[in-house]
């Protein structure tokens, strides 16, 4: 399994399973299959209700807990409520988190970025992650921030490389977490003739090519599945390298294009959704 090393010297899985859109018994089939076929990485979140479905299958894989990678996120809602981190361990059925997001830049993000500061003096998570942050909120938290964020998720695809975001975050040795690490299924960028060509090469699907190129960027990536097929051939990507050519052919795709694009006010919005956490399955 290929790690990235965070800049607080915790080592990360280069790839995991996501469990956004997936349904309880969605995520804990999907974690299962992913622990059984070699994934290490759980990304989860308290806004996509499943949180427990994770854990259940945590303990259900056999796996020591010290050897997966856990990853979650607060949620808006809450980035106030002083229990926020100890109701997401105990949905989770743990006794900490390996990387704790704040999800979104709405509400009072900075409140809880002070809660994950907090529980990483505390070694309650072991690492500090922002989500979806970009421009000035970007800016505002880097300047605010004691400690600064290990890991930024980010909707990140051979069309959008966040080339300038990462280029900010650089001096902090910040990794990058895809999501839409496919470009949200786009058909446009699936056909891309370079992926034909070195699916054929290679012997490998366009998306294992393009899972490959994710990990060759540096960049953790998270597919997430629940056909238990798709979970193990997303898996199946390290018994091959992309050259530096091919590298940068890819690299011409950039087109620096986004699918998800919220307004200040959609993303403001989120500040007052509140998922059902603690009614979840």
């Amino acid at each position: 399994m290929l790690e990235f090393e965070l800049s607080n010297k915790v080592k990360i899985p280069a790839m995991g399973i996501g469990t956004f859109l997936l349904s309880p018994d969605q995520a804990e089939n999907s974690v299962k299959a992913a622990l059984s076929c070699g994934y290490r990485l759980i990304d989860t979140a308290n806004a996509y209700v499943n949180e427990r479905a994770v854990g259940r299958a945590m303990k259900a894989s056999g796996v020591k807990r010290e050897d997966i990678f856990l990853s979650t996120k607060l949620w808006p809602t809450v980035y106030e409520a002083e229990d926020a981190v100890q109701k997401t361990l105990e949905r989770l059925q743990t006794d900490y988190i390996d990387l704790l997001f704040i999800h979104q830049p709405a509400g009072n993000w900075m409140a809880g970025y002070r809660q994950l500061e907090k529980a990483y003096k505390a070694g309650i998570i072991r690492s500090i992650g922002i989500s979806n942050f970009r421009g000035e909120k970007l800016k505002k938290l880097l300047a605010g921030a004691e400690i600064k964020p290990h890991v930024i998720q980010l909707e990140a695809h051979p069309y959008c490389t966040e080339a300038d975001v990462m280029a900010e975050l650089a001096p902090y040795g910040t990794k990058l977490m895809s999501w839409y690490p496919l470009g949200h299924g786009d058909k446009a960028l699936l056909q891309e003739k370079v992926f034909e060509k070195l699916g054929k090469k290679y012997g490998k699907s366009t998306v294992q090519i393009i899972l490959r190129w994710h990990m060759q960027k540096g960049f953790i990536v998270i597919p997430g599945s629940s056909n238990p097929a798709h979970v193990q051939s997303n898996f199946d990507v390290f018994d091959f390298s992309l050259t530096d050519e091919e590298m940068e052919e890819i690299a011409a795709l950039d087109k620096n294009v986004r699918y998800y694009n919220a307004t200040p006010a959609q993303e403001e919005a989120y500040a007052n959704m509140h998922p059902d956490m603690d009614g979840q399955k």
